[in-house]
């Protein structure tokens, strides 16, 4: 991987990360494109770009999160230690196919571009059909929680996008739209920092990367996190104002043009 498509790899990440399009689905087709073909080198820039992307959610989220840090560990029954255990409930399906299936999740980041162009038209299917969802009302709760859970579990196929999986999970079961967007934003920190905490101690003392791949990886990385604090924020108001169906629009031409291109 040169430094320009660790760049340009970087920037689709944090940009995508964010917005409903699918960020893994993005870095599938932008590797395909540039005929990056080790699975292993590109699911570690996968994961390291992930992580970026959980540092921008931290910046954003810095208020939210401290004060969530701080109500949880004083122990005793308030909103925010309620919020911050319905936080580690969503994370528990994701952790149990993440343990389970590690390898066979990292063998699906291996190119599939017609895989992900369909997973691509299922995101757009989701994002439209939120025109149909009920008053957003409700608040989260333990099952929904567990719903919402679920669908970001089946984010882990590329192509079917985090945010836009949660997102309108939550609208599905009339979750208020600011309380939609805030918890599917925090509910992504957990499993991100799982992922990249299980990477490191996997690594050899060495490290897995040879020097020569160090600075493209560092430079996606950075990009990523820049990337994702433009997004992020962009993202918030979006949500906030109703559009999020608009990006099916994008999926469906992504994802059309993923299936055309892999069927030539």
């Amino acid at each position: 991987m040169t430094w320009i498509e660790a760049l340009i790899l970087g920037l689709l990440q944090g940009l995508t990360e964010f917005l409903p399009v699918s960020s893994s689905g993005h870095l599938e087709l932008g590797g395909a494109l540039f005929g990056l073909h080790d699975p292993h080198e590109f699911f570690a820039f996968n994961i390291l770009v992930h992580g970026a992307t959980f540092l921008s959610v931290v910046v954003v989220f810095r208020h939210d999160i401290l004060a969530l840090l701080i109500n949880f560990f004083r122990f005793r029954w308030n909103p925010d230690m309620r919020f911050a255990l319905l936080l580690l409930a969503s994370a528990v399906p994701t952790g149990i196919v993440g343990l389970l299936f590690e390898h066979q999740i990292e063998r699906i980041f291996e190119g599939r571009v017609l895989f992900v162009g369909f997973m691509l038209l299922i995101t757009a299917t989701l994002l439209f059909l939120t025109r149909f969802s009920p008053p957003d009302r409700k608040e989260v709760g333990l099952k929904s929680a567990l719903l919402i859970g679920i669908a970001q579990t089946l984010a882990i196929l590329p192509g079917i996008s985090r945010s836009g999986a949660t997102i309108s999970t939550a609208l599905y079961l009339g979750i208020e739209r600011r309380q939609a967007v805030r918890f599917s934003f925090l509910m992504v920190l957990i499993p991100i920092f799982g992922a990249n905490f299980l990477k490191l101690m996997n690594m050899s003392p060495a490290g897995e990367a040879d020097p020569v791949n160090v600075l493209p990886l560092v430079i996606g990385t950075v990009t990523a996190f820049l990337a994702g604090l433009a997004a992020c924020s962009w993202m918030l108001r979006i949500v906030r104002k109703g559009k999020i169906e608009y990006f099916s629009i994008y999926c469906v031409i992504i994802g059309l043009t993923a299936i055309i291109a892999a069927s030539l």
